[in-house]
């Protein structure tokens, strides 16, 4: 466990020392929904209709952001390599690397989004669930996005690559999230659409570390 906290330290470090991914991803998903209602128009009742999809598809594609240097610049340098060679399964390995991926480029969307919500005419109840949707089902997001980022780390220019293996399945995540936005905003129970999301992340977190760890042992190899 010592070796798993001190890879998933590292890279919480190598994140605020870089300084670019909070900012980056924040400024994304900030301009991402400010363009809404300058393309829809200003009504209200339009803007709060839509307002579960957009912050949902905005903070799923500021995720992709950071995804293509999830495994990039450790592979680059040789560091990949020796920390599959080190003590710490590279399951365990892949694991603290996606929990600090998702602190530092999921979790300050989800801290803001109770702004950009207002924003956009999300009623109090619904910007509440919306929080709660994108804690529990935006893991998701980096433990697919892991998959596609240790398949695609030897790739020059993976990028684009990246975005059409794991856009496909994030589909499900987007459904069950906004399906939960909407229910409160309805006045319905919201419980089995969070039920489903955190199912979601379960399934991921047991799938995920696996899928990663055998990529990249293809990637190295």
């Amino acid at each position: 466990m010592i070796a798993f906290w001190t890879l998933f330290l590292r890279d919480l470090k190598l994140a605020y020392r870089q300084g670019s991914t909070i900012p980056m991803t924040l400024a994304f998903f900030v301009i991402a929904v400010t363009l809404f209602p300058l393309g829809v128009g200003p009504e209200l009742n339009i803007l709060a209709r839509i307002a579960p999809g957009v912050l949902w598809v905005a903070a799923l594609l500021a995720c992709l952001l950071t995804l293509d240097r999830l495994y990039q610049a450790d592979y680059e340098d040789g560091t990949l390599e020796q920390l599959m060679q080190g003590p710490l399964p590279i399951e365990f390995m892949v694991l603290a690397k996606i929990s600090a991926h998702w602190i530092t480029s999921v979790v300050p969307l989800i801290l803001i989004t109770p702004i950009v919500a207002i924003s956009l005419n999300l009623p109090t109840d619904g910007i509440w669930v919306m929080v709660l949707s994108l804690m529990i089902g935006s893991p998701v997001l980096s433990l697919i996005g892991s998959i596609g980022g240790a398949l695609t780390v030897a790739m020059r220019r993976g990028g684009v690559l990246l975005s059409l293996l794991v856009l496909p399945l994030y589909i499900p995540v987007l459904i069950f999230g906004v399906a939960a936005v909407e229910a409160s905003i309805g006045m319905l129970p919201v419980k089995s659409h969070l039920m489903l999301l955190g199912g979601l992340s379960l399934g991921a977190l047991v799938v995920s570390p696996i899928a990663s760890g055998a990529a990249l042992r293809l990637a190295v190899e």
